[in-house]
């Protein structure tokens, strides 16, 4: 685990993420209204029908709130380079897309085996596990189609280039194959290597491509979207960190879901590895390390720092 401990940053506590927390759920309800539209029942050029029992299943598992955190990344990352926001946003809705298909799967008998959701039903609960196979599938392939629509106003290099970086991200060599890994450590012992390994896949994969994203729309140079990419690895990491600290210390009803599943299952995280005070030090290095990939932008990468801070030390 690469962090920045030489560079200690204050506890949670010691910052004041309330403001952020105010400017992300604008963005979330900008999502969740293009989403709302995008995922309406209106077919569109060169489908047949879209099924209005399959569309409820798809609205139930990605119009339910939740922080959006994400699509706002992906803005955040073009908004660097004042990159068109409506193609960006587009391209957030997108992945957001992706991400919701990953927890109405995730949250299958066969997967994670989960009842609640941020707060309500999951999709399986409440359609049925065919609903949600098929709501998830539905979100996987559509995330592609808003991408490549000229609607999109993108050059089309660029589009094939978020294509390919996506299909990377969500595929068998980042989300899915971070949930393989996952669920073979049901059974397995990882050391401490193959859990950032899995990490990195499962939760990491996403979120490196969102700030990745906004450098492709924003026509950056290879340097910078590297170091863009490596800034979502960091928060990638630090957003894992934080939700297996919560999955220990926080209940139900502040997650929405059900909490210390992993300790039950016997999964080994990093922090049943190495305890809750070793956790935090990390994330405190990871943020300051996130930090040093964002100084080339100076004041434009300030909404990008905060977001690392807010990753690192939110409550649910």
């Amino acid at each position: 685990m690469q962090t920045n401990g030489s560079c200690p940053r204050p506890m949670k506590n010691d910052h004041d993420i309330s403001g952020f927390g105010q400017r992300l759920a604008i963005h979330a309800a900008s999502v969740e209204q293009l989403l709302i539209t995008l995922l309406d029942e209106r077919s569109r050029a060169g489908e047949v029908i879209r099924p209005p029992r399959l569309m409820a299943a798809i609205r139930h598992g990605a119009l339910n709130g939740g922080k959006r955190l994400r699509p706002f990344l992906v803005t955040e990352a073009a908004r660097l380079y004042d990159a068109d926001p409506q193609a960006a946003m587009r391209v957030a809705a997108a992945l957001e897309c992706i991400h919701c298909y990953s927890l109405v799967h995730d949250d299958l008998p066969a997967m994670d085996d989960d009842d609640m959701r941020r707060g309500q039903p999951t999709v399986h609960k409440a359609y049925d596990e065919a609903a949600a196979i098929l709501a998830g599938d539905g979100l996987l392939t559509y995330a592609f189609d808003i991408i490549a629509d000229d609607a999109t106003e993108l050059p089309v290099k660029t589009r094939l280039d978020l294509v390919l970086a996506l299909s990377r991200a969500s595929g068998v060599g980042g989300m899915v194959g971070g949930q393989a890994l996952d669920l073979m450590a049901e059974t397995a012992s990882p050391d401490e290597a193959e859990i950032i390994t899995l990490q990195a896949m499962k939760t990491g994969a996403l979120i490196r491509f969102a700030c990745e994203a906004g450098a492709i729309i924003g026509n950056a140079s290879t340097e910078e979207r590297e170091r863009l990419a490596e800034f979502g690895s960091a928060i990638g990491l630090a957003f894992q960190l934080a939700d297996d600290l919560l999955d220990v210390t926080a209940d139900a009803a502040t997650m929405g879901k059900a909490t210390g599943k992993d300790a039950a299952a016997g999964k080994a995280t990093l922090v049943s590895l190495h305890g809750i005070d070793w956790t935090k030090k990390q994330l405190a290095g990871l943020v300051a390390q996130a930090e040093d990939l964002l100084a080339p932008f100076g004041e434009k990468g300030q909404v990008l720092r905060e977001a690392a801070h807010f990753i690192a030390w939110r409550e649910n």
